[in-house]
């Protein structure tokens, strides 16, 4: 069983062995997440008005908030204000930013079930980041934008975390899900055909939830079994999630244990330095290659296709 940490005052480095270890640790939110909330819901308001987001099911279509996501979500990942806060809430959680680097932040929309849990909406099955190409030194960071309902946060399975889960994550390339898949998210509204890693077996056990207040922060590895709780409330859940590595893990290969991952490419091009906005040396990247890229299917950091580097 993980053990689940509020506020607790240890160094960076002690933190992320203990995620490497299947802990979980809960933040409490602070000026720059709650800046970062705000931020989302100006953009939530004005994307929907004159309708509440979190009741726009009931006033719009499917088709109508999958087109309206799709403009404002990309909006948001490329917000120079998201930029600018992440490095802050980086530096006041004690990490050394010339060391950090992240990825793009993400705006995740879990409606009611019953209306749109696809594509661009797409609600989580049980899954680990690690069946999607991420690497077993990235650690997640997740926040609630409105308040949360256990019927419609996100779920954990610590119980899977030295658990093999039977799976089929050979399934999954990341240069080929970016070449085929990533952009046509918006398309799938009242279901969603593209084939994903799942597990191919049935859990005998029942999410955990932990609640952390708007702005709060709920942070676990990559490695760690989590889903989107399917929502049966009647109201939407907005959340705000982005992944990061540290440069001395990523060198040193050092993380959580793969005991279930099989898929392919690697995710490590996504990542810029919080302190000057690099990408990580190609040198370093290419420790995590595996041979599957082509010169097309290379992600950048701010979902551009480019060729590989030389």
């Amino acid at each position: 069983m993980s053990a689940v940490y509020i506020d607790a005052k240890i160094s960076d480095e002690e933190r992320r062995q203990r995620l490497y270890e299947g802990d979980i640790f809960i933040i409490s939110a602070s000026a720059n997440t709650q800046a970062l909330t705000a931020l989302a819901k100006a953009m939530l308001d004005e994307a929907f008005a004159p309708y509440d987001p979190l009741t726009v099911h009931k006033h719009l279509s499917p088709e109508e908030v999958a087109a309206i996501l799709g403009k404002m979500k990309p909006a948001f990942i490329h917000h120079p204000e998201c930029k600018r806060l992440i490095p802050l809430i980086m530096q006041e959680n004690g990490i050394d930013l010339e060391k950090l680097y992240f990825d793009v932040p993400r705006m995740r929309s879990a409606y009611p079930s019953h209306f749109l849990s696809s594509g661009i909406a797409y609600a989580f099955h049980p899954h680990r980041d690690t069946w999607y190409s991420a690497p077993l030194c990235q650690v997640n960071w997740w926040l609630p934008i409105y308040a949360l309902d256990p019927e419609n946060a996100m779920g954990f399975y610590p119980d899977y975390w030295d658990q093999p889960v039977k799976n089929n994550s050979e399934i999954y390339n990341y240069y080929e899900w970016n070449t085929k898949n990533r952009a046509s998210a918006a398309q799938h509204v009242r279901s969603d055909t593209r084939e994903q890693p799942k597990p191919q077996q049935d859990l005998n056990s029942k999410s955990l939830r932990y609640l952390p207040p708007p702005g709060g922060i709920i942070l676990f590895s990559g490695a760690q079994l989590h889903e989107t709780v399917p929502n049966t409330t009647d109201v939407a859940r907005y959340s705000i999630d982005f992944r990061t590595v540290h440069f001395d893990d990523v060198v040193t290969r050092h993380g959580a244990a793969n005991i279930d991952t099989r898929a392919t490419g690697t995710t490590m091009r996504d990542y810029i330095n919080a302190a000057n906005g690099q990408m990580l040396p190609e040198d370093v990247v290419k420790l995590y290659d595996d041979g599957t890229a082509t010169v097309d299917k290379v992600l950048r950091f701010g979902d551009r296709l480019v060729t590989a580097t030389a």
